[in-house]
């Protein structure tokens, strides 16, 4: 994690000194705090072979062992994800191989992705590297017991993956049975074909990371934490949105926004993937923000925007909606309408306008027939698409994004939109006609 307190807490606790900092490959979907934990702890940062970081850390070699007190930590270089992937078999103290720590290599129900290494070297094709992961797979990892413990480096929701397991351990032996890249008669061929099929763009900010990770000279998050929760009086807090032409993003509940928020602010909410979504729609990491929280949420949201390198937040509005209101100015509001209401009137040939903003393939499995696919994933680039003098009527899987569009859309200056609580999920539980929908090989 970008930040350190929790290891150096946890360090203290245990009566502990943090020795190494192994990373398991430059991470695209989040900036790494290794470098401030080394400053404050000491701690060697590793890297596996090929690894040439812009700062000082040991470059470790394939198959070899670093001693941590009476356990043992085995480098496996395990390329595939990125070049310099890296698992790290833990060895206990009577010499059994008890887990593997595997980063992006392996996750639980599926593999590393092996495209984003192109974003940044065009020659390193995703099929060049698929053919590398799956010899690392089989020659490295498939050989150990089958109840070695494995520890991956994200869950389900992760964009380093396609289809994670919201498990976040299990053992290898039951990930040969059930996970799809780990089969034991599947060529290498088919595997390639298996990993690479079906890869969605990568979120834009994902090189950026790499090279923050890479480079090194991120700023500490204790200045950033510092910085970015400034209580602002609403006189400063206008200041600063003017003069810096700040982005003003507002992390409460998605009911909550709707009802009442500031003109032009963006809903981006706390309690579903809040840095992902900034990540994925705030093109420029520079950009400065300032927010607007539930009081006492401040510290978590600045910690998690630094996480994927949005490291220029200028404070929050103290007080929230409540001061503003009471300075009397100016407040916007969400129009919305129940699922129920919007399937009485709607019909795949009336003249509703209807934005699904789910990703697409979300959308081929199954949509309301006459729906247009608007991703918010990409809502900046496809924005031209649509009219300002027209209604729209946005859903989305569960009401989360759609108001995440909405919000963006009502900045741009649409203003005729109405967000459908509950997104499709309401919508199919509705007394809609089954004709209505469109799904995927069959009749739903």
């Amino acid at each position: 994690m970008r930040e350190t307190k929790p290891y150096i807490e946890r360090a203290a606790k245990d009566n502990a000194k943090i020795k190494y900092i192994l990373e398991t490959h430059f991470h695209a979907d989040f900036v790494s705090g290794h470098l401030d934990l080394s400053h404050k702890t000491g701690a060697t940062i590793v890297f596996g072979p090929t690894a040439s970081p812009s700062y000082p850390a040991y470059i470790a070699k394939d198959e070899e062992v670093l001693k941590l007190g009476a356990i043992y930590l085995k480098v496996l270089h395990t390329p595939g994800h990125t070049l310099e992937s890296t698992t790290y078999l833990l060895i206990d103290e009577s010499g059994k191989e008890h887990a593997i720590f595997t980063g992006d290599t392996l996750f639980i129900g599926d593999v590393g992705r092996p495209d984003l290494v192109q974003k940044l070297k065009a020659e390193v094709t995703p099929q060049y590297l698929a053919k590398q992961l799956f010899a690392s797979l089989r020659n490295k990892i498939m050989p150990l017991k089958d109840d070695v413990i494995v520890y991956p480096g994200h869950g389900a929701g992760s964009a380093c993956g396609k289809s994670m397991s919201k498990d976040t351990v299990d053992t290898l032996g039951h990930q040969k049975k059930f996970n799809y890249a780990l089969r034991a008669d599947m060529t290498e061929e088919e595997f390639v074909k298996e990993v690479t099929d079906g890869l969605v763009e990568p979120p834009q900010y994902f090189p950026a990371n790499v090279l923050m990770n890479l480079r090194g000279g991120v700023e500490s998050i204790d200045n950033i934490i510092q910085r970015g929760t400034q209580p602002l009086s609403v006189k400063e807090f206008q200041t600063v949105w003017e003069t810096l032409d700040a982005l003003v993003i507002d992390t409460r509940k998605k009911e909550a926004f709707a009802k009442t928020h500031i003109p032009g602010s963006i809903f981006i909410g706390l309690d579903d993937q809040f840095a992902p979504w900034v990540g994925a729609l705030v093109t420029d990491l520079e950009q400065p923000i300032l927010l607007i929280t539930e009081e006492g949420r401040e510290e978590e949201a600045v910690i998690r925007l630094s996480r994927v390198g949005y490291d220029h937040t200028m404070g929050f509005l103290k007080g929230g909606l409540d001061v503003w209101i009471s300075a009397k100015q100016d407040v916007d509001s969400l129009e919305e309408c129940e699922a129920l209401d919007f399937a009485k009137m709607y019909s795949s040939d009336n003249n509703i306008n209807l934005l699904d903003v789910r990703r697409k393939s979300e959308f081929d499995t199954v949509h309301l027939l006459g729906a247009v696919n608007f991703p918010l994933d990409f809502i900046n680039r496809n924005m031209s698409m649509l009219d300002k003098s027209k209604k729209y009527y946005i859903h989305c899987a569960g009401g989360f994004r759609s108001v995440i569009a909405s919000s963006i859309l009502k900045s741009r200056g649409f203003h005729n939109l109405v967000n459908i609580k509950g997104g499709f999920k309401a919508l199919a539980e509705t007394n809609m006609k089954k004709t209505e929908f469109h799904q995927q090989n069959t009749a739903l």
